[in-house]
């Protein structure tokens, strides 16, 4: 009985035991699962927190930065040029004078500038600044026509060196631009001379001023004195103040290459039967043998006269070294031997005479047409009357002449 209860009951025993054993480890694995879920949960909040209170610091920064910006209180101290370049509008206005220490942020001036219209219509161009300028004092400046550098205006057939007219001297380039160059920097005056700008054009590597490639070869062989001649078109320069003499006129040669090429030099010129320098030639040629409306006319004259072969024979190529404005040469002029004196040197002048327009180099791209062979200014406001045959022209010329025309 007892060997049947001790069967009995010993594996009922040995049974329930391995079940608490079970029940245990569900219990703790359960325990472990929820510890995890709390861990993961406050990861959760905690990163929740993080975001939350990182965000709301950005916000307090955002909002504590309007209205904030860094700002000088004074007038300025010293002077200091800056450039504003064309299509600059006012928010890269103030980066410039930030980045030239003029003001303390480019926020300072573009706050200042939102009670003076006047910052919108800023033109481009070098002004003399201060560094360390309130956002209100440099506003006030830029907006001032006096702080603006002067640009040089270079007319059409302007030369590179002075022209005497009787008591009075017409300024050449070179003048122009030494007059371009001064500036006053805390309160001293400081201007390159037409010496050491005439000798920068002479002696620099032509690269080195920025001499366009299609030009290069003719600059190089060309005399020192007229080698940059024509390659400073009609136009409005901005010259940086302050810079050595190469600088200025690279900088000025860069700006008027542009412009050529705008006007159709090199690219325009491709279907001409002439180099891109010798249109250069052409156009300035036109610029000083007629007004605007008879440049294509005298163009076909130049083509005609090339195609024969038949010299040129213009005054204007006579007095360019006479450094003389006038129409008319005497006898004695038009013997002297010279590349530049087309009444005996076949063909074109070794480099232009002066500065052309865009209009005459219109002209010497797309000549008017026809057979045309003579003209002489026949009018008192600078018009020409053309002729294809030389009877015709002495008919014209001599009335021209009676009536006191040149």
């Amino acid at each position: 009985m007892s060997d049947d209860l001790g069967l009995f009951t010993d594996p009922d025993v040995d049974e329930r035991r391995p079940l608490k054993r079970e029940r245990g480890r569900d219990n703790s694995a359960r325990t472990k699962a929820k510890k995890r879920k709390k861990t993961i949960l406050w990861l959760v909040v905690a990163l929740i927190l993080a975001v939350g209170m990182g965000g709301a610091y950005y916000g307090y920064k955002e909002l504590r930065g309007i209205g904030s910006y860094d700002d000088y209180t004074g007038s300025g101290e010293a002077d200091v040029i800056v450039e504003v370049k064309d299509g600059e509008v006012v928010s890269q206005i103030a980066s410039s004078l930030y980045d030239n220490g003029v003001v303390a942020s480019g926020r300072a001036f573009t706050e200042a500038g939102k009670k003076d219209t006047r910052v919108t219509s800023i033109q481009p161009g070098f002004y003399l600044m201060k560094t360390k300028m309130s956002g209100q004092q440099a506003v006030a400046r830029m907006v001032d026509p006096k702080t603006r550098v002067p640009a040089v205006q270079i007319i059409g057939g302007t030369k590179l060196t002075d022209i005497k007219v009787g008591d009075k001297v017409v300024k050449g380039v070179y003048s122009l631009l030494a007059d371009a160059s001064c500036t006053e920097k805390d309160g001293q005056k400081k201007c390159l001379t037409v010496d050491e700008i005439r000798a920068a054009a002479e002696q620099t590597d032509p690269v080195a001023l920025g001499v366009p490639e299609w030009a290069l070869a003719d600059v190089k062989k060309a005399e020192p004195r007229y080698r940059l001649e024509g390659l400073i078109m009609r136009g409005v320069y901005q010259v940086k103040p302050g810079g050595s003499a190469v600088e200025l006129i690279r900088g000025v040669i860069v700006s008027s290459a542009q412009k050529l090429q705008g006007a159709g030099i090199p690219g325009g010129t491709v279907n001409t039967g002439f180099r891109p320098y010798e249109i250069l030639i052409m156009a300035s040629l036109i610029e000083k043998e007629a007004i605007e409306k008879d440049f294509a006319k005298v163009s076909q004259v130049i083509y005609n006269r090339l195609k024969e072969p038949m010299a040129l024979q213009f005054d204007s190529t006579v007095n360019y070294l006479l450094d003389q404005p006038h129409i008319r040469t005497s006898d004695a002029n038009r013997a002297s031997q010279s590349p530049y004196n087309t009444y005996k040197s076949p063909g074109l002048t070794p480099t232009p005479i002066g500065s052309p327009s865009q209009q005459a180099i219109a002209a010497a791209i797309k000549p008017e047409g026809g057979s045309i062979m003579y003209f002489v200014k026949c009018q008192k406001d600078g018009t020409s009357c053309f002729s294809n045959t030389y009877d015709e022209h002495k008919v014209i010329d001599e009335k021209s002449r009676n009536e006191g025309v040149y």
